[in-house]
């Protein structure tokens, strides 16, 4: 049974797994309201489902049509649009936003405060460091040709971007890969590479013993 405080709104539809708490002021299920020049799309959305033992902490909002997973934290204030999908124990931290269209992998961790652009793919044991920002318009609002081209970056599995980066639109972030603190990444960096500085350049490879596999 779902644990719903009182002055949580849960929309009608939506699907609450067991243990599910929905703190206070949190809304689950919400419609979005799209601006006449929004470039997300209009179609009917499915209601929002929160997998088994999710907590959807204080004034966070969870959009319908949106899948969350099991045991995952949406944290005080956090924001997640419609469409996204959200794995398996994920940690969404305080103030996060994460915009439609998105795919997060399970096990990932997304700190206070970090920018997840639409159309993005994070995938298992990915983590994000607070303030990260994410983009996904070349053009930035300019143009019709950006609608054919928008697309938000790839961060592969295990991969971790530091503090404050910012990842341009549509970079691939290779599996096991390390932005560095403040990274402006314009290209993709490949896999077990670590990377520095505006704009980001190979420092050297990730050590060994800072892999998956040997933790």
């Amino acid at each position: 049974m779902a644990e719903i405080h009182p002055s949580a709104i849960v929309y009608p539809g939506t699907v609450l797994g067991d243990g599910v708490k929905v703190l206070e002021g949190a809304v689950v299920g919400k419609q979005p309201s799209l601006s006449p020049r929004s470039t997300a799309r209009r179609d009917p959305l499915e209601p929002a489902e929160i997998g088994d033992g999710t907590v959807v902490s204080t004034g966070a909002i969870v959009f319908a049509g949106t899948r969350i997973g099991a045991r995952v934290i949406v944290g005080d204030q956090a924001c997640v649009r419609e469409r996204v999908e959200v794995g398996d124990d994920v940690v969404i931290g305080r103030g996060v936003l994460v915009e439609n269209d998105t795919t997060i992998g399970a096990l990932t961790k997304i700190q206070a405060e970090a920018y997840i652009t639409a159309y993005s793919t994070l995938e298992d044991n990915v983590f994000i460091a607070p303030c990260v920002v994410t983009t996904n318009d070349d053009f930035m609002g300019r143009t019709e040709r950006r609608h054919e081209l928008m697309r938000g970056p790839t961060v592969r599995r295990g991969a971790r971007v530091g503090g404050g980066a910012i990842l341009c639109p549509g970079v691939e972030i290779g599996e096991e890969a390390f932005v560095g603190a403040g990274a402006v990444v314009t290209k993709d960096v490949e896999p077990r590479m670590l990377v520095v500085g505006n704009p980001a350049r190979v420092l050297r490879s990730v050590s060994s013993e800072e892999l998956l596999e040997n933790q």
